[in-house]
């Protein structure tokens, strides 16, 4: 029976969520994960350059020292240290060339910027710190062994672990993966998650709403944070408030696609079909019905099998933010991302944000700038704006025994995965 509001006997027979039942979104992802066993990410293949945004599938393993052979940090001279200031320039380092010989005591060779230091040197002068009088240098100052150069292996050892498997791949990362000569990557397959919106009100963004309907905003909502956080979105037809059609909505949806998630139906309504669908269609069911958060109190956690199915709720505000704050480690393990961590940042309360002491409250959350010092504002929860979240940067988090922050104080803020409002200037 899953961990819900409902009494023993089915999903939802009570029609109502019991708060003193219901879990945190901590203890409800906790249940979760003991009772799913989701499969484990197939693996593919792709070029270095189609590699940015995917998770890496084995560790990425430095094949040699890196640099292979020290080098210069700056134009100059490269010298062997030591008390004797003038010496004679005996040739040139060029770039990308090995040294032309090595040198003794009372030599040198020019040396540019990354170029390898040859045989018998162990520091480079600045051009700036040296006199030339024709082929001979004489150094203003005393240079002292490794000054001004990059040791051998000073970045990766041949052998070392660089990137674990699990990790994200971005900008640095790739940077380092074509350092080690890596052409081909080994990735993890981005996770089919569809998308099902439901709901008899629900028309196409192209049509004109007539009274009670509404446009199906939470789709592309969803999608676009689904593709942020590494899954394929599948955008699937939408299914009107009748338990056959959603039943068959979603049995088609578990067959073609890795994940599913549903917006709306998810609470205890007469025409809240999903938690009482979802039981039907196999173990282990629905696992969690129902959060002690705001907002989306009504969300499902459930699979089918192998498969998360996630029930949101359809109001606009509640259906993105329990996607980004409580379902996103759902999406990252079937990503094959085991790093995956919401991006947070500091800054000093604007104004008060205020809680229910014994839930967790999601605010969004307004960042401005004042000189340099980020102010977060909380903006009014309305969960049922659509435009609510898009004048967010993101949210703070209000916890089960600290249900408020004073205007002053020091607050997280948690950035939203596909983006959010800009960061503005304070007035």
């Amino acid at each position: 029976m899953p961990l819900s509001s409902t009494l023993p006997g089915g999903v939802g027979d009570e029609r109502r969520f019991v708060a003193e039942r219901l879990l945190a979104p901590s203890q409800a992802i906790c249940a979760y994960f003991a009772r799913v066993e989701l499969a484990v990410p197939r693996l593919e293949r792709v070029a270095l350059s189609a590699a940015a945004g995917r998770v890496l599938a084995s560790d990425a393993l430095a094949r040699d020292d890196h640099p292979s052979h020290a080098r210069s940090t700056m134009d100059g001279f490269a010298i062997r240290s030591g008390a004797k200031l003038q010496r004679k320039i005996v040739g040139e380092i060029r770039m990308g060339c090995a040294p032309p010989r090595p040198i003794e005591a009372d030599e040198t060779l020019r040396i540019p910027t990354g170029g390898a230091l040859p045989e018998g040197a162990d520091a480079v002068i600045p051009l700036e710190a040296v006199d030339v009088a024709g082929e001979t240098i004489v150094m203003r100052v005393a240079v002292a062994a490794g000054e001004n150069l990059t040791q051998r292996a000073a970045d990766l050892h041949a052998g070392e672990c660089v990137l674990k498997a699990g990790r994200r791949l971005g900008a640095p990362e790739l940077g380092v993966l074509a350092t080690l000569g890596c052409t081909l990557v080994d990735v993890f397959v981005r996770p089919r998650f569809g998308i099902i919106s439901t709901g008899d009100e629900l028309i196409d963004p192209g049509e004109i709403p007539e009274l009670g309907q509404v446009r199906d905003s939470n789709r592309y909502a969803i999608g676009a944070a689904l593709a942020a956080l590494g899954a394929d979105p599948v955008q699937l037809p939408r299914v009107g408030d009748e338990a056959s059609a959603l039943r068959d909505a979603l049995r088609a949806a578990l067959s073609s696609c890795d994940a599913v998630i549903l917006t709306g139906g998810s609470s205890v309504g007469e025409r809240d079909l999903t938690p009482a669908v979802v039981a039907e269609l196999g173990a282990p069911g629905p696992i969690v019905h129902g959060l002690r958060v705001k907002p989306g109190k009504p969300a499902l956690l459930a699979a089918i099998g192998s498969k998360p199915v996630i029930g949101l709720p359809g109001n606009p505000a509640s259906s993105l933010m329990i996607l980004e704050a409580v379902a996103r480690p759902i999406v990252a393990a079937c990503t094959g991302a085991t790093h995956d961590r919401p991006v947070t940042v500091d800054a000093i309360a604007a104004a008060p944000f205020r809680g229910r002491e014994g839930w967790t409250w999601f605010v969004p959350t307004k960042l401005s700038d004042r000189g340099g010092t980020l102010l977060a504002t909380p903006l009014p929860l309305r969960s049922s704006h659509v435009s609510l979240l898009a004048r967010a940067a993101g949210y703070v988090t209000l916890g089960e025994t600290s249900g408020q922050i004073d205007a002053g104080e020091r607050v997280g803020v948690t950035l939203f995965s596909s983006g959010g409002a800009p960061i503005e200037p304070s007035a």
